[in-house]
């Protein structure tokens, strides 16, 4: 099964209110080490957060202008420089993920929103459960190679039992054969989102090649007994 969230997330939580002050934060971001903190009401629900870039707006040119031609995002951050709690300075609404949310994903969301944390929350009540770091996603390629081959293995056999499968260094080696060349590429795809895997090399053939016959009449067609996994 992939790994998910609350295999690798901190269940210890520095969160703060929306009434905590711009020191309060500052203070609790300093004291814990963090690059950002939760915002959360009074049931603990996560409504926002409050990050290092935040805080650093305070240093935002404040000599007049033209707010006229001023866009949304650079009014939006005047704002921001000129709050003097949580709930003024925060970023919301806050972008989350529950304990089963998969590694992948929280990857995929950080990476699109430009962020380095996600709050953790309960699916049902949205209260704050935990947090979990860029950092923390990068337990994912620790996992022993015991465990990671047979992940693997599963995968492949449910292509073909002819495969052989070797792991080093989180480098997935796959020589055998399938039956149809479609199933090449399906495969490496699906080998490439176990956890942990790092790359994969391949060496597998195909019997039947039912990919060129798909193929428009006068495209250039490719041919070739075997696939590699760097070609995705």
């Amino acid at each position: 099964m992939p790994m998910t969230v609350s295999d690798v997330m901190n269940r210890f939580v520095v969160a703060v209110e929306t009434t905590a002050s711009f020191t309060d934060v500052v203070t609790a971001m300093c004291r814990f080490h963090v690059g950002a903190v939760p915002v959360v009401d009074g049931d603990r629900r996560v409504i926002g957060m409050v990050s290092d870039s935040d805080l650093l707006l305070k240093d935002l040119d404040r000599r007049p202008g033209d707010l006229i031609i001023e866009g949304p995002s650079r009014r939006r951050e005047r704002r921001k420089a000129s709050g003097r709690t949580a709930a003024q300075i925060m970023t919301s609404p806050a972008i989350t993920v529950t304990e089963d949310t998969t590694l992948r994903r929280a990857a995929s969301l950080m990476r699109r929103n430009r962020i380095k944390e996600l709050p953790v929350v309960d699916g049902e009540t949205g209260r704050i459960t935990g947090l979990v770091k860029q950092s923390d996603l990068i337990r994912a390629f620790c996992r022993p190679a015991e465990d990671l081959r047979d992940d693997v293995v599963k995968v492949v056999s449910r292509y073909s039992p002819q495969c052989a499968v070797r792991v080093e260094d989180g480098i997935v080696h796959l020589v055998g054969g399938v039956a149809r060349r479609s199933q090449v590429r399906a495969l490496i795809e699906e080998v490439w989102q176990v956890d942990g895997v790092v790359d994969v090399e391949s060496s597998i053939t195909y019997e039947t090649d039912d990919v060129s016959r798909a193929v428009p009449a006068g495209a250039p067609r490719r041919t070739g007994p075997a696939e590699g996994g760097k070609d995705r």
